[in-house]
């Protein structure tokens, strides 16, 4: 039997008389009138308790039967008999001795639970289910001021008729019936056994449902103890906080308490006048950011965090109930808490400030003379406006920031920031210099356009001077120079918007290019088969400039996105140019268009990719012919830039170093200032619908970023526009730059007469049908022996038959289920010499850091044409 259903055993069962236990002795433990044979340890239950009255009437039966036994002659039967008894006695004698057999005192576990419960000074009751009082200890019956526990029936007895104690203990049953335990504080009223009422504090408990009886659920453990004097302490307390209140509350000054929260706990009847404001405790929570501006809110709060011992007196604005704002001197004393349940405080007396804000900037004359020392050489500007809305005073920030002579003493403020900045931007000032002089608070501060272009920033905050003086309420004006952050601003939503078109080029860049892939293709395939004076031939031409022109597309958003792949090599920036400008001159600059080239003698040299370079002055050079209608004059220049040059043009964000500069200077019409600032974004162009697309100059920005270097336009309008491009140096080992620019001249590209046939067997993965149709069938027109695989498993499975051998493998590097590169790492396991070719829509960038530096493939970039894919296979299979 578990123990708590061996103690509630003793109670009796759930019908019996709900008294009988409260009613037993509560003097000691219950102890047996008469010593009791006990039953050997390890006997069940029953037969323990059956073992004293079985051993009774052996014993009586034993007697009877001996003398019924010696009334007669039958001798023998009788020695048999006192055999037994002897037997027994000596069974007897060792049971005794071993422990089984114990003569003496019974003590149970109830009755020493029941002792324990009777010592200790705390109450203790236990109820049944039904509410009844089964047991109740002598502190309880103390507590309850009743003799007994016994003369209790229902906990509503010691309670009643108080109605706060009655829906006390109402929440506490319905808090043990949902098996809760709960605490409440309960007030006894003064009765016959107790001198004076008292509180207590109940808990009620609930026993654990899997350790009682079944008609023991809802029994629950009530304890009570006396709180009587820990309530007078309380009450004491608060009765002498409420004398120190009353005395705060009448004083002439203002006072409040607020908790490191804001929340105030305290504000006397003089600081609610002041302010219109009305305290009440149970009203709605009063915070500090009700009473205080913004930034008095959180000076008040910091010093609240600091918990310093030391008194501070602070200047700031309070607000009052409409919002105006209240210029005040404040004492603060912050209270650390007491205890790790009580906040940290400020208390704070309150003072009306004796002079006005703008007398003590600008003294009771309002005379620019009168301004201190630190307001005259403030970098930020700083100026006091009447309430005729007139300039009281200012200072040369002031004057220097507004770019308006009209900063005199005396003169309109209205008329002064009407003339220095837009429409737009006078009125808003106008607005909030309404609100300043109506001595309203918070006022949000305001972002103007000043100069001839619109070309500074300014920031505004006005303030105001709280009550009226002697010569009207006034305002105060700040302003600081917010051009270098709006262009920080500017800038960062300029490489927000590039990485967004730089993600949408990357996502359609490798579909878009399988589709160009395959419509080249196929129109070189078709190109293959009619002769040139087909008339077919012109179409299918027309077909492929078109594929071909829609490939370039893609190519400049992922050049001006920053993703396209870059083949670098050591140049010479001459050459390049040179050669390009000359191809320009004879096919795209118009003959009205003069061309010069002004290159600078031993220019360094740079590593770029050529192609890009070439793009980044065709499409600088076709800029500068569209801005020349009429005709004009290109300058190209080249120079090199000293480390001690760049550190003057660092401020543009240009990282310090050496430099090779490409100047493209027109004498076209020039670029408004704020065209300029967007000529680099993507898509934008002031071009007529349909004569551009708005990439030619991004592209050429997102080449040069990506080469490392820099690209800067300035631009005036009827005089013309220079493009800078500067590019990094290179510096290659001394020994390396003769090969180096020789192994360029060596690496030119094919020729279109070049012999593409040739001899092998080669893997074409690809898992888009038509680019894979369209490889296989070039290379099998050049002679190679071409399988197919639609994608990773397939290929491997092909080289599961061992009389499978390819000499070279193609693989698009985007695939389902298995790509190019977990391929290239599969097949090189078996065979390491394996030669391996990728085709991507991708950069290679995108996907070489998956492979280690071992892993050695070439990069074909789609969309290729017929000539592209056999060169490189032939090249591969030739090394």
């Amino acid at each position: 039997m578990p123990r708590t259903r061996a103690a509630f055993a003793s109670f009796g069962p759930i019908s019996q008389p709900p008294n009988r236990l409260a009613s037993a002795p509560m003097s000691g433990p219950a102890t047996a009138d008469k010593a009791e044979l006990k039953a050997p340890r390890g006997l069940s239950p029953l037969l323990a308790q059956s073992f004293p009255i079985a051993a009774a009437v052996v014993l009586v039966c034993g007697t009877a039967l001996l003398a019924l036994l010696t009334s007669g002659s039958n001798a023998p039967v009788m020695l048999t008999l006192l055999g037994l008894f002897a037997a027994l006695g000596v069974f007897l004698m060792f049971g005794l001795i071993a422990g089984h057999i114990r003569i003496g005192e019974r003590t149970t576990e109830i009755d020493l639970l029941q002792g324990v419960f009777e010592q200790i000074d705390q109450g203790t009751l236990i109820t049944r289910g039904d509410g009844l009082i089964a047991y109740g200890n002598p502190a309880s019956a103390d507590l309850l001021g009743v003799k007994s526990a016994s003369d209790l029936r229902l906990l509503e007895d010691a309670f009643s008729p108080d109605e706060d104690a009655n829906a006390a203990l109402f929440r506490l049953s319905r808090s043990v019936e949902r098996n809760r335990a709960r605490s409440e504080d309960i007030f006894v009223p003064a009765r016959a056994g107790l001198g004076t009422g008292r509180w207590l504090r109940v808990s009620a408990k609930p026993f654990a449902r899997a350790h009682v009886d079944t008609n023991l659920r809802g029994a629950a453990l009530w304890t009570l103890t006396d709180i009587t004097r820990d309530k007078s302490f309380e009450a004491q307390t608060r009765s002498n906080l409420e004398r120190e209140l009353d005395t705060f509350r009448g004083m002439p000054a203002g006072f409040f308490v607020a908790e490191a929260s804001g929340r105030l706990t305290y504000a006397n009847d003089q600081l609610c006048r002041w302010l219109g404001i009305t305290w009440d405790e149970g009203d709605r929570e009063l915070m500090l950011s009700d009473i205080a501006s913004g930034d008095s809110a959180s000076l008040i709060a910091s010093i609240i965090e600091r918990a310093g011992t030391d008194t501070q007196r602070v200047e700031l604005d309070l607000v009052t109930d409409g919002g105006l704002a209240w210029p005040a001197t404040l004492v603060l004393q912050t209270n650390e808490g007491a205890t790790e349940h009580t906040a940290s405080s400020v208390s704070a007396i309150v003072l009306p400030q004796v002079a006005t804000h703008a007398a003590q900037i600008t003294g009771a004359g309002h005379s620019t003379d009168a301004l201190g020392g630190f307001f005259k050489s403030a970098p930020f500007g700083i100026a006091t406006i009447t309430a005729e809305g007139e300039i009281g005073g200012a200072n040369t920030a002031f004057a220097r920031l507004m770019v308006s002579s009209e900063t005199a003493e005396g003169s309109d403020a209205r008329r002064t920031f009407s003339r220095a900045t837009t429409a737009d931007g006078a009125a808003d000032i106008h607005a909030a210099l309404d609100e300043a002089l109506a001595g309203r608070a918070n006022i949000a501060p305001i972002e103007i356009t000043v100069g001839d272009a619109g070309q500074f920033t300014r920031r505004l905050f006005f303030a105001t001077t709280g009550r009226d003086d002697a010569e009207g309420r006034s305002a105060v004006v700040y302003v600081i120079d917010a051009t270098e952050q709006k262009a920080l601003e500017q800038k960062f939503a300029q490489s927000q918007k590039m990485e967004v078109v730089g993600k949408l080029a990357g996502g359609i860049a490798h579909d878009f290019n399988n589709v160009m892939t395959a419509i080249i293709g196929f129109s070189d395939l078709l190109l293959g088969t009619h002769r040139p004076g087909d008339p077919a031939f012109q179409h299918i031409r027309s077909i492929r400039t078109s594929a071909e022109r829609a490939a370039d597309l893609v190519r400049n958003l992922l050049a001006f996105s920053r993703q396209q792949q870059l083949s670098p090599k050591v140049l010479q920036v001459d050459d390049v140019i040179g050669d390009v400008l000359q191809m320009l001159r004879q096919t795209t600059l118009r003959d009205s268009i003069d061309l010069k080239i002004n290159t600078a003698r031993d220019l360094w040299l740079v590593e770029a990719d050529k192609n890009e370079l070439e793009r980044v002055v065709v499409n600088l050079s076709v800029n500068a012919r569209d801005a020349m209608p009429d005709g004009g004059r290109l300058t190209v220049r080249t120079r090199n830039v000293s480390e001690r040059e760049s550190q003057r043009m660092s401020k543009d964000g240009m990282t310090v170093g050496e430099y090779v500069l490409i100047e493209f200077e027109d004498t076209g019409t020039g670029i408004p200032a704020d065209v300029l600032a967007k000529v680099f974004d993507p898509f934008f162009t002031t071009k007529d619908v349909g004569k551009g697309t708005g990439l030619g100059l991004s592209t050429v920005y997102g080449i040069v970023k990506q080469t490392g270097g820099y690209i800067f336009a300035d631009s005036v309008e009827g005089k013309g526009t220079t493009f800078r491009v500067y590019l990094p140096r290179h510096e290659p080992p001394a020994e390396a730059d003769g090969p180096a620019l020789a192994e360029e001249k060596a690496d030119e590209p094919a020729t279109p007469h070049r012999d593409l046939t040739g001899v092998g067997r080669v893997l074409i993965v690809e898992d888009e049908d038509a680019v894979r149709m369209f490889a296989t069938q070039a290379l099998k027109r050049q002679g190679y022996d071409v399988h197919e695989a639609c994608d990773g498993y397939e290929a491997l499975d092909l080289f599961d038959d061992e009389d499978f051998a390819v000499d070279l493998v193609v693989s698009d590097v985007k695939m389902p289920e298995m790509d190019g590169p977990t391929l290239l790492k599969e097949l090189r396991k078996t065979k390491p010499d394996l030669r391996f070719v990728f085709v991507s829509g991708y950069p290679a960038d995108a996907f070489s850091k998956t492979l280690a530096d071992e892993d050695n493939y070439t990069f074909l970039p789609k969309p290729y044409s017929l000539a592209q894919i056999a060169a490189t296979v032939k090249e591969q299979l030739a090394v």
